[in-house]
C-alpha cells in the first residue's frame, strides 16, 4: 500500500480556472472526445520514451513493450487510462497539469464566441486536451512516475476541477501514468466496456501501439486447478502506424482520424497525400492540409513542421527542416529509413538527404494544393481564406517553385465586384485582350479604397482587367513575382503608363501632341509644387479625374514603406509624380488662370485631392481646408 508524503495543495493558474469552468459546463458538444484526448496524450508519452531510450536503454526498465490500457469499474463509477510511457516527475506534474502557459490559453479564451459548438472546436486547436477529462468527471486522480526515477519518486496529482489541486509524493513501482476519472452523476454510461471499445475504434484505431482492454476467458485456475474466469488484456485497435499500412486498406475515416490525432484538431482536413518513396531514398510521408488556421500561425515560435520518425521510431514532434516556412501550415508525418536513430536538430540542419527530402515534400505539398484547387474549388476557397497570406510568402522564399506557387495564388480584380480573392493568374491570362502582353495590378490598403481609384479609369474604358491587391504582404510579394507564364506584371500606379499594343496609333499620337501642348502648364505646376513632387506630366491613365499621383520607377510605395518601417528598417524618402488630365475642365480653367495666388491655391488643392484619392495622407490638412474654403467663398460670392 502506497503512502502519501510531501503533500501540498496548490492553486490553478487563473486561466486554467476559467478553462475548467467551461469544461465542467459541457463546452464539448461531443463528450466522448475526452477519451480520444487522453489516449493521444498517452501515445505521445510512449513516443517520447521510445526516443529517449535510444540513448538510454535503461529507461525501459523491465518493461520494454509499450502499451496503453483502458479499464473501468461500473460499481465505483471510474474509468482508468494507464500507459507505460515516459511518465512525469513531481515538478513536471505541477508544471504540465497545473498551468497551461505553453498552450496559449489566453488566446484561446479571447477566441471564445459563446457558441458552444464553435467553441468546442477551439479546444484541440489550443492543445488543452487533458482538461477535457472534467467534462465527464467530477474528480481526476493522476498517478505517475518518470522513467529513470526510483519507485519512491512517484507523484499523485488530484483535483475536482475547481480552484486548486493536490500533489503528493508516492511509491509507484511501475513507470508511466495512470489517470483515474471519477464519473459525474449522469455519466455512468462511460463505465461500460462496449461503449469504451466503440470510442477507441472510432477515434484511436490508428494509434501505433496497442490500446488494451480487459477481457474474461474461462479456464483452469493455476492455484487449485478449478474452472475459473481469468481476466486478460487484448488490443482493441489496429496497433500499427497508419502511414505504414497500404493505401488500399485505409478509408477516408482512417485518414481523418489520424489527422485529428497528430494535429490535435477537431475538424476534418481539406486534403491529404500518402506516399511511399523507394529507390535512392526511402521514406514514407503522409501530409495534410488543415481546414483552418491555428491560433499561432503567425507566431515566431508557433508549432510548425512534421512529426519525424526513423524506421517507425518517433524522433521529433516538429521537424521544420522538411518543409519551407511558407508551407508551415502543412501537418503530417515523415518516416525515413535513411536517417540514423540518433538524429538531432543539428544533424537535420543540412545535408543532401535532408535537402532531397525537403525538395520532394515541398513539391508534393504544392501538388496537393493544385489538385485541391482543380477538383474541389470550394474547399480551395476555404484554404485560401485561412492560409492565403502565408502562401504568398512563397515566391520570395522558394525561387525554384515560384511559377508553381504563383499558379496557386488568388486575387481580387476589377472583373469581380464582390472583391473576393478568387481570380487565378491562369484565369486572368485566359481573359486577356488581344495584344495584351502584361498582367496589370494595383495595390492599396483596402478593396473599398482602390476599386474606384482614378488609376483604373483608362483600363475600365478599354475593358482591361486589373488585379486589386490589398493584403499587407502584396507589395512585398510583387517585388519577387515579376512574371507568370511569360507575362510580366505591371503596377498601373508606377512609372509612365505604356499600354503597348492596347493603345492605337491615333491614341499615341494624340498623347504625344497633348504632352507638347501642355509643357508650359507642366512647368508652372512644377514651380508651385516644388520638392513635393519628382515630376509633373500629362497623364495617359485618366479619363474622368483631373489629376493623380503616380509612383516614380524604383520608388517605395506608402504601403510598403509602412511595412518596412514597422519592422525597423530605414526607407529612403521617395516623391510622387503629379499627373494631370489635359481634357478635364478643371485643368483647362487652371491653364487659363493668370492670377499667381489663385493658380497656386488651385494647384495645391488638386495635389492634395490626388493624394487623398491615392490613399495617402495630406501633409498639411489645415492649409488644405483653408485653401478649399477660400475657393468656395469665391465661387459662392
Amino acid at each position: 500500500m502506497t503512502t502519501d508524503t510531501h503533500k501540498e495543495t496548490l492553486g490553478f493558474q487563473t486561466e486554467v480556472k476559467q478553462l475548467l469552468h467551461l469544461m465542467i459546463h459541457s463546452l464539448y458538444s461531443n463528450k466522448e472526445i475526452f477519451l480520444r484526448e487522453l489516449v493521444s496524450n498517452a501515445a505521445d508519452a510512449a513516443d517520447k520514451l521510445r526516443f529517449e531510450a535510444i540513448g538510454q536503454p535503461a529507461l525501459l526498465e523491465e518493461d520494454p513493450n509499450l502499451r496503453i490500457r483502458i479499464d473501468f469499474d461500473a460499481d465505483a463509477r471510474t474509468v482508468t487510462i494507464d500507459d507505460n510511457g515516459i511518465g512525469m516527475s513531481r515538478d513536471e506534474a505541477i508544471a504540465h497539469l497545473g498551468t497551461i502557459a505553453k498552450s496559449g490559453t489566453g488566446d484561446f479564451l479571447k477566441a471564445l464566441s459563446g457558441d458552444r459548438k464553435k467553441d468546442a472546436n477551439l479546444i484541440g486547436q489550443f492543445g488543452v486536451g487533458f482538461y477535457s477529462a472534467f467534462i465527464v468527471a467530477d474528480r481526476v486522480d493522476v498517478y505517475s512516475r518518470r522513467a529513470g526515477l526510483s519507485a519512491a519518486e512517484g507523484v499523485r496529482w488530484s483535483s475536482a476541477g475547481e480552484g486548486e489541486f493536490e500533489v503528493a509524493t508516492i511509491d509507484k513501482p511501475e513507470r508511466g501514468t495512470r489517470i483515474v476519472l471519477h464519473l459525474k452523476d449522469g455519466e455512468e454510461d462511460f463505465a461500460d466496456g462496449w461503449k469504451l471499445r466503440g470510442i477507441v475504434k472510432k477515434y484511436s484505431d490508428h494509434i501505433g501501439l496497442p490500446i488494451e482492454m480487459r477481457v474474461e476467458r474461462h479456464g483452469k485456475d493455476d492455484k487449485d486447478d478449478k474452472d475459473a474466469v481469468i481476466p486478460e488484456w487484448e488490443a482493441v485497435n489496429q496497433a500499427s502506424a497508419l502511414w505504414t499500412r497500404p493505401k488500399t486498406e485505409l478509408k477516408d475515416e482512417d485518414y481523418q482520424g489520424f489527422y485529428k490525432h497528430i494535429a490535435h484538431d477537431f475538424s476534418d482536413p481539406l486534403a491529404w497525400s500518402h506516399n511511399k518513396v523507394e529507390g535512392k531514398l526511402e521514406y514514407t510521408s503522409l501530409l495534410y492540409l488543415p481546414g483552418r488556421a491555428p491560433f499561432d500561425l503567425y507566431h515566431r515560435d508557433g508549432a510548425k513542421g512534421l512529426k519525424l520518425y526513423v524506421q517507425r521510431v518517433f524522433i521529433m514532434d516538429q521537424a521544420e527542416q522538411f518543409l519551407p516556412m511558407y508551407l508551415r501550415f502543412v501537418r503530417g508525418v515523415v518516416d525515413s529509413a535513411d536517417l540514423s536513430l540518433n538524429v538531432s536538430r543539428e544533424i537535420l540542419q543540412a545535408g543532401p538527404v535532408i535537402d532531397s527530402m525537403k525538395s520532394a515534400l515541398t513539391r508534393r505539398s504544392l501538388d496537393m494544393l493544385e489538385k485541391l484547387a482543380k477538383d474541389k474549388p470550394d474547399a480551395y476557397r476555404t484554404f485560401w481564406r485561412e492560409f492565403g497570406q502565408v502562401l504568398k510568402e512563397g515566391p520570395a522564399e522558394d525561387f525554384s517553385n515560384r511559377e508553381k506557387i504563383a499558379g496557386l495564388l488568388r486575387f481580387a480584380s476589377t472583373h469581380d465586384v464582390a472583391g473576393e480573392q478568387s481570380i487565378a493568374l491562369a484565369d486572368y491570362i485566359a481573359r486577356m485582350k488581344d495584344g495584351q502582353d502584361s498582367i496589370y495590378y494595383l495595390t492599396g490598403e483596402t478593396h473599398a479604397q482602390i476599386k474606384d481609384s482614378p488609376h483604373l479609369e483608362v483600363f475600365r474604358k478599354k475593358g482591361i482587367e486589373v488585379l486589386l491587391l490589398t493584403d499587407r504582404i502584396d507589395e512585398w510579394l510583387m517585388g519577387y513575382l515579376t512574371e507568370f507564364d511569360g507575362k510580366r506584371f505591371v503596377d498601373i500606379a508606377r512609372g509612365d503608363l505604356d499600354l503597348g499594343k492596347l493603345a492605337t496609333d491615333e491614341e499615341k499620337e494624340a498623347q504625344e501632341a497633348s504632352s507638347k501642348a501642355k509643357e508650359a502648364l507642366a512647368g508652372r505646376l512644377k514651380a508651385i509644387l516644388g520638392d513635393d513632387v519628382a515630376e509633373v506630366r500629362v497623364s495617359h491613365r485618366l479619363t474622368d479625374s483631373p489629376a493623380i499621383l503616380a509612383l516614380a520607377d524604383g520608388a517605395v510605395s506608402g504601403q510598403l514603406r509602412q511595412l518596412l518601417e514597422a519592422s525597423g528598417q530605414q526607407v529612403p524618402e521617395s516623391k510622387p509624380v503629379f499627373e494631370f488630365n489635359p481634357e478635364h475642365p478643371l485643368i483647362a480653367k487652371l491653364d487659363a488662370e493668370q492670377d499667381p495666388q489663385r493658380f497656386s491655391d488651385l494647384s495645391r488643392v488638386l495635389f492634395d485631392q490626388a493624394a487623398l484619392a491615392a490613399g495617402d495622407g495630406i501633409k498639411d490638412p489645415a492649409a488644405y481646408v483653408k485653401r478649399l474654403n477660400k475657393l468656395l467663398l469665391e465661387l459662392t460670392g
